[in-house]
């Protein structure tokens, strides 16, 4: 194994996990900000294309400070709930920089977007209809399903013959048919084929396909290609980033000459969600026990599935550093072991016979490219305390830029 990526990158800047756990609490989520702008950066860089812009999606991380430092960065943001949308104007975002890209919504949460000037973004012809009687001679984006999938996990993949997401692209005539029954114009169309792709052909079939479906629009304003960029979640094995110089050759190419023959420079949209946040987290925790059931070695930890729920879900991989007395455990002199949390349940898993260094009661964890899907996705089940977030400024310093939650936040919901 090489250095570990904290090391490689000066992660914890000023500090180190001993010092962060000893003064925020265990486990922690520790975010770094300059990897957070610097894949800002990445995805504004996606195409060489003059009128691009990604929006970043929310839904992965939603701590406020880290949708302030994404909207300096000059990325516009996705929402999928009303919630995410009232976060995103707290933050700071007009609404002419968000989109509202929902899933089966109500009534309330339609209007809720058109009221407060969103866009909205229908991917069914039932809530298309719906949002026609909510805002007649509105504007509606409609999110079409490509028919081609992409994704690490068959529950991340959100476009292809066997997904409940988007309009089939078969039905363009009755979008207009409905559209025109309520004088909505169809500004844009969208789309979104999975998580977590590693090489960019899948995409780009996607885009392909998505913009098919575009040019039988007469007049539309722009096309939002989707996202799923992925990350190497398996840096310790080697694994490589997705290779953006090639892909932002193709994919630039694709879009140059779809705009030459539809006769207009339409802007172009992208939807990173898991690139923007993933690799700027670490989840840090704490070992409390170590035994060995039968022909099994566990390793206790206080990071249960309400911390970190990806593993569980979807058998997802996360490299795992260990530190003890401020320094990086040796790697070298590795044994087999089942990391698990403290929750009452056999599928608290957080890594399978995974070989790690020699690990006690003290030391500390740190699952790496957790700021995706993470605290985001995080719970009070077994009534735990979910973990305070703490951002490393580019200067070096920690921040706290989310309290831990206390007793009380437990109990307030019941006081009614």
């Amino acid at each position: 194994m090489t250095e570990y990526y904290s090391t490689q990158t000066n992660f914890y800047g000023d500090s180190s996990p001993e010092k962060l756990i000893k003064e925020y609490g265990s486990p922690l989520y520790v975010y770094n900000e300059k990897i957070l702008r610097q894949h800002c950066r990445d995805m504004k860089n996606l195409v060489d294309y003059p009128n691009f812009i990604p929006n970043y999606s929310i839904k992965a991380n939603s701590n406020l400070q880290i949708i302030k430092t994404v909207h300096e960065e000059g990325l516009r943001a996705d929402a999928m709930s009303a919630g995410e949308i009232r976060l995103l104007l707290h933050a700071g975002y007009k609404p002419e920089e968000l989109f509202f890209v929902p899933n089966n919504v109500s009534e309330a949460e339609l209007r809720y977007a058109v009221e407060n000037g969103v866009l909205v973004s229908v991917d069914s012809l039932s809530q298309l209809e719906l949002l026609g009687k909510i805002n007649p001679g509105g504007n509606a984006a409609v999110r079409f399903n490509p028919g081609v999938g992409a994704g690490h996990h068959e529950k991340v993949v959100t476009a292809g013959k066997k997904t409940k997401f988007g309009v089939n692209i078969d039905c363009v005539a009755q979008v207009k048919e409905i559209a025109k029954k309520y004088n909505l114009r169809i500004c844009g169309v969208n789309q979104h084929i999975g998580s977590l792709f590693m090489e960019g052909d899948s995409y780009i079939e996607g885009v392909k396909s998505l913009l098919s479906v575009a040019g039988q629009f007469e007049d539309i304003d722009f096309v939002d290609m989707g996202g799923g960029f992925g990350i190497p979640y398996k840096k310790q094995e080697g694994q490589a980033s997705l290779d953006l110089a090639s892909f932002r050759e193709k994919l630039t190419k694709v879009l140059e000459q779809w705009t030459d023959k539809y006769g207009k420079k339409i802007l172009f949209k992208s939807e990173p969600g898991r690139y923007i946040v993933a690799e700027c987290g670490i989840l840090l925790g704490t070992v409390y026990a170590v035994k060995n059931n039968y022909a099994h070695r566990y390793v206790g930890t206080d990071i249960g599935f309400n911390v970190l729920a990806r593993p569980v879900m979807y058998d997802s991989h996360h490299d795992i550093e260990a530190y003890r007395d401020g320094k990086p455990l040796n790697a070298e002199a590795a044994e087999e072991v089942t990391v698990v949390g403290n929750i009452c349940e056999s599928g608290d898993i957080i890594a399978k016979d995974r070989a790690l260094p020699a690990i006690q009661e003290g030391d500390i964890l740190g699952i790496m490219d957790a700021g995706a899907y993470g605290f985001a996705m995080s719970s009070n089940y077994n009534m735990r305390l979910r973990p305070a977030e703490v951002m490393i400024r580019e200067n070096g310093e920690a921040v706290l830029i989310r309290r831990r939650d206390t007793f009380e936040d437990l109990i307030a919901p019941f006081n009614v």
